[in-house]
């Protein structure tokens, strides 16, 4: 597939996807004219570095890691022994985000709760403050 439909499936922008490129993340073959040609394995393989983008590692990381996420159909294959301290180190951090993120959300639910659902309250409240 081209850059386009692989973009279009994937979400991610062209742009996006030669910066994977050339990141060594992706390696597309190329028609005589230089077009980039993707397999249909590239699909999970952008979506897999979208994901873990988000999550905040690195492209240098993510490029270590990728070879480890190998799916047999019946999970992923064993390997990366190596990267085992790194990614308990970055799934803690990630647990972490998860953990802050949850509590800003309860903060956040109590103050819905509190809120009335209609502005005549706040707009009272406002004009006391505003006096």
């Amino acid at each position: 597939m081209r850059i386009g439909e692989l973009a279009k499936r994937t979400g991610a922008s062209e742009r996006s996807l030669r910066y994977y490129e050339a990141q060594g993340l992706l390696s597309p073959s190329r028609t005589p004219a230089g077009y980039r040609i993707y397999a249909e394995s590239d699909v999970d393989v952008v979506r897999h570095v979208q994901t873990l983008l988000a999550a905040g590692l690195n492209t240098a990381f993510i490029k270590e890691v990728l070879p480890c996420m190998v799916d047999t159909g019946e999970g992923l294959a064993p390997g990366c022994p190596e990267l085992l301290p790194h990614l308990q180190k970055e799934r803690a951090r990630i647990t972490m985000s998860i953990d802050g993120l949850a509590t800003a959300r309860t903060l956040l639910d109590g103050v819905i709760s509190a809120t009335p659902p209609d502005n005549t309250e706040y707009e009272a409240w406002v004009a006391r403050r505003t006096g």
